[in-house]
């Protein structure tokens, strides 16, 4: 999470970024693997450093990962999350099943 006033937590993602990574997680099955075994190796390789000093990236852990077309189906919602700026943005939103919902709730 990022809470933009005291410095705390992670910073949006750049829209170019999120771009990379949802096309990844809606089309590239060896990069789902990756991000459900090590999603900060898998978001250095789209271009997410976590700054010196963060949180490490335990809400990135999801217990199923969400299908390629629910990650599809609600891509530019998820854009729009994940760049958001905001007293909290959260990486976290790809659960299988859960992907609509969440975004709803927002």
């Amino acid at each position: 999470m990022t809470n933009l006033h005291d410095g705390s937590g992670h910073p949006p993602l750049d829209p170019n970024v999120a771009d990379k990574l949802l096309e990844l997680l809606s089309t590239d099955d060896e990069f789902r693997t990756l991000f459900k075994q090590d999603a900060e190796k898998a978001l250095s390789q789209v271009g997410y450093f976590l700054p010196a000093g963060a949180p490490s990236l335990r809400c990135t852990q999801v217990e199923h990962l969400a299908s390629k077309d629910e990650v599809a189906e609600s891509r530019e919602a998820l854009k729009s999350h994940l760049t958001a700026t905001g007293p909290l943005t959260v990486i976290f939103c790809f659960e299988a099943g859960k992907v609509s919902s969440f975004l709803r709730s927002k």
